[in-house]
């Protein structure tokens, strides 16, 4: 997932979608950002449809990966989707949502071990909100992500969903 993170930071293009992202760090820290953001159909995973939406810039953003057991990526049901471990590789629908930021010169990154994501779907572009938490081990704790993908239309070019070393 981090790879995929690493790969989502600094590639997202000028477009309509939009993420908005609020990450917390106890005990008073708070990191706010905005960025372009994408959704792309990704092959090669886990599952037989997927989505991946990603939105990057200076150093900060955010990965959701959306994967439906059945049906295509086409017909990814809106609505809450449980979130899945980054290694996790048998549950068939469910989302991974990574986050990079920077303080100050220092990058950090986590993946979300706990939350929810909230998908919907309307004429053509895609909403989706991911709020939860995740272990930042240069943290020395749990830290909080709230991120919002907004009006985000689904691009007809495809990925690879398939995690890198």
């Amino acid at each position: 997932m981090l790879a995929l993170l690493g790969a989502a930071c600094g590639s997202a293009s000028e477009q309509a979608g939009r993420v908005h992202a609020r990450v917390t760090r106890p005990p008073k820290d708070t990191i706010r950002f905005e960025a372009p953001a994408r959704a792309r159909r990704c092959h090669g995973g886990p599952g037989s449809g997927a989505l991946l939406l990603q939105g990057s810039s200076d150093g900060n953003g955010v990965v959701v990966w959306l994967r439906e057991g059945r049906g295509g990526a086409d017909s990814l049901p809106g609505g809450a989707w449980p979130l899945l471990q980054r290694g996790d590789t048998v549950s068939p629908r469910g989302a991974t949502v990574g986050v990079r930021y920077m303080m100050g010169d220092v990058p950090h990154g986590l993946p979300l071990d706990s939350g929810a994501v909230e998908v919907r779907r309307a004429d053509g572009v895609l909403t989706v909100v991911a709020r939860g938490t995740g272990l930042d081990v240069t943290a020395a704790g749990r830290v909080g992500l709230e991120a919002s993908f907004d009006a985000v239309p689904l691009e007809t070019d495809t990925v690879s969903c398939r995690p890198r070393p």
